[in-house]
């Protein structure tokens, strides 16, 4: 069988794509390298534009979802490119996995199709985002369960909170490392810096996609996240001692203690549902950001 991670040019696709070679699995990468630019030497790559086109892909495989336009922030202002890039690709994926007869789909979902929700926050929560990336995402694991049901492709739906660690691209961890390597002196807080939200290593996602990759069953949502969490502020004094700087903090408010419009202030995911399965993260918020920032300092790659 053949692990197909569509988007496997980018952060988490290429983690998911280096862990499946590593324990020898047949893996085949799908992107177009617009956000990403990893190769892993070992997997087979296929560079196609998932919104216009439908590569041919061998049967009977096992399609990993992770290709779109990652940055929540964007989606508020760039509405086309995350529509093509969030719920069309989506589409066509799943276009895809109908066509040639996928054995498994999992589509990377995110907590944001929860928007301000009750914390923690189980799988059965009214959905209500407050983002168009969160929208987008809704639409997707509606789309999955309706490819699921109508077509009986084994599907899960994996609601991520934040992933960081290895070659994190993107957040608050690089955001906050780049200003600081500009200025040290000051480092400008969006938000008022006391949004909180778990954190997750990549090391303990990948573990928990080894986790739904073995679940039976038609279709399932799994939240993915840890059981604690931690606030901007605390983030920015890790990151601070890490770089041993000492700068002041200035905030950028939107209003409501929001960092940008779409923002989620709070997030904690309920993950009972996944620990029933034996999945449990091995390092806590804290510990995966000071992670992930010494994985940035150290250029890990």
């Amino acid at each position: 069988m053949v692990m197909i991670v569509t988007g496997g040019a980018g952060y988490i696709g290429g983690h998911v794509i280096d862990h499946f070679v590593e324990i020898g699995e047949d893996v085949l990468s799908i992107d177009d390298f617009s956000y990403g630019k990893y190769i892993n030497q070992k997997s087979r790559v296929i560079r196609a534009d998932l919104r216009r086109e439908i590569p041919e892909i061998p049967k009977n495989s096992t399609i990993l979802h992770l290709a779109a336009n990652p940055d929540v922030r964007t989606s508020m202002q760039d509405l086309e490119d995350h529509f093509d890039r969030d719920v069309k690709i989506t589409l066509n994926v799943l276009e895809m996995a109908r066509k040639y007869d996928a054995n498994k789909f999992i589509f990377f979902s995110s907590s944001t199709v929860y928007g301000e929700a009750k914390i923690p926050t189980p799988e059965n929560t009214q959905l209500s985002p407050i983002s168009n990336y969160g929208l987008f995402k809704l639409i997707g694991e509606e789309m999955t369960h309706y490819y699921s049901n109508v077509y009986n492709i084994n599907s899960v739906s994996l609601r991520l909170a934040n992933i960081t660690g290895g070659r994190v691209s993107h957040g608050v961890v690089i955001d906050f490392i780049k200003k600081l390597k500009k200025n040290p002196e000051t480092l400008e807080i969006l938000g008022n810096g006391k949004q909180r939200k778990s954190y997750l290593y990549i090391t303990d996602l990948l573990n928990a996609v080894d986790t739904v990759i073995k679940f039976k069953g038609k279709y399932e949502v799994f939240n993915v996240g840890n059981n604690d969490w931690t606030t901007v502020n605390e983030i920015a004094n890790i990151i601070e001692e890490e770089m041993a700087v000492k700068p002041k903090h200035v905030y950028i408010d939107t209003g409501e203690g929001r960092g940008w419009p779409g923002d989620v202030r709070f997030m904690l995911l309920d993950c009972s549902k996944l620990n029933s399965l034996g999945w449990i993260p091995k390092y806590s918020s804290n510990d995966s950001v000071r992670m992930a920032v010494r994985d940035v300092l150290n250029a890990k790659v």
